[in-house]
């Protein structure tokens, strides 16, 4: 598997006439080589390539990394890099610049002051964004840690809960069941706090007739989930059931629309159109969802700017919502996986509004 990545990394240095990837943003080198530790860079040329690490990671580095040059140093990673590598005047190499600090492309450039440090962002950001049926089951295997929680949390909220409480239970929860760590901190929003999309969890406590927006995920195995469902604590009104059927149909809308060779902006206009012709178009402020994977956020972009098109293998989240100021709000996200001609269901929380 490793190998057939080595070689479609190689084909498009090939193809923008590079000379080598320097590859530094942690989940794009766990892609590549399959080290799972906090720090470490990969060096692909067109023949030859090379793991960086530093000796915390010694043993763990040579248990995981498979197929690459293994390089242990005491000293910083890139000045170990250009004394291993030695690369030859004018070589391009491609890097990514949105996971390189200012300080890092200055340390860059001094050590290699006749290489072109060119764009090559899109190599892996391409060819992670569509996973192989072994990616696609550690995915499953965390959605179904994190539907796990779910269930279990339905058994815990009540009226006189707090929000931090709650959250803290889907933290603990998620290790409980083998997850590896949260993928990003639970939002938990409750009544009028529903009303903001990513709602930090606060000391305020549910109250009878709220809605309780619950959006967490976990990480297992380098791979992530992401599920939002929004409930009643007892009976709501009739506006917020209103708000709920709308975001259910619109996203049921996007689900069945979902097929390879869409781009996100076309997929984000199924579930924003429904939304816009209720009226509450203005309401939904965010984009309809977005890749999933080694990240929790990745690409494609599903968006109303996204030209990103749909590949079979991509998995994305559908989870549009409304949000509106003193009346609180709605979001449902499932995740999917994009296949030939349509799309997979993989998480499996009923939609229907569930009222504890």
């Amino acid at each position: 598997m490793k190998e057939r990545r080595l070689e479609a990394v190689r084909q498009k240095l090939n193809t923008l006439r590079l000379d080598a990837l320097l590859v530094t943003f942690v989940p794009h080198v766990q892609y590549l080589t399959g080290f799972t530790g906090s720090n470490g860079l990969a060096f692909i040329s067109k023949r030859h390539q090379w793991f960086f690490t530093d000796g915390r990671y010694s043993s763990q580095s040579h248990e995981e990394v498979r197929g690459f040059k293994r390089v242990v140093s005491g000293r910083g990673l890139f000045r170990e890099l250009q004394r291993t590598v030695r690369p030859r005047s004018a070589s391009r190499i491609g890097i990514d610049r949105r996971h390189l600090s200012v300080a890092e492309m200055e340390n860059l450039k001094a050590l290699f002051p006749k290489a072109r440090f060119v764009s090559g962002e899109s190599i892996v950001d391409g060819l992670a964004s569509v996973k192989d049926s072994s990616e696609i089951g550690s995915i499953k295997a965390a959605i179904a840690i994190t539907e796990r929680v779910f269930r279990q949390l339905l058994q815990t909220i009540r009226v006189g809960i707090s929000e931090l409480d709650i959250a803290a239970e889907i933290v603990y929860l998620h290790r409980k069941f083998g997850a590896d760590a949260d993928a990003f901190e639970p939002i938990v929003a409750s009544g009028k706090r529903g009303a903001l999309p990513h709602a930090r969890p606060t000391a305020k406590k549910i109250r009878n007739g709220e809605l309780v927006t619950l959006d967490c995920g976990c990480r297992y195995r380098g791979y992530h989930s992401d599920l939002t469902r929004t409930i009643s604590v007892g009976r709501i009104s009739p506006e917020r059931r209103r708000l709920y059927t709308v975001v259910r149909d619109a996203q049921q809308l996007a689900l069945d629309a979902a097929r390879d060779g869409m781009t996100g902006k076309e997929l984000d206009g199924v579930a924003r159109r429904h939304i816009k012709q209720k009226k509450l178009g203005r309401y939904f402020s965010h984009s309809l969802g977005h890749g999933l994977g080694l990240q929790v956020h990745e690409s494609p972009r599903v968006s109303s700017l996204s030209t990103d098109v749909l590949e079979a293998g991509n998995v994305i989240t559908i989870e549009p919502g409304v949000y509106v100021p003193g009346v609180g709000g709605v979001r449902i996200e499932d995740d999917i996986v994009i296949r030939k001609g349509g799309s997979e269901l993989l998480t499996s929380i009923p939609k229907e509004l569930i009222t504890l």
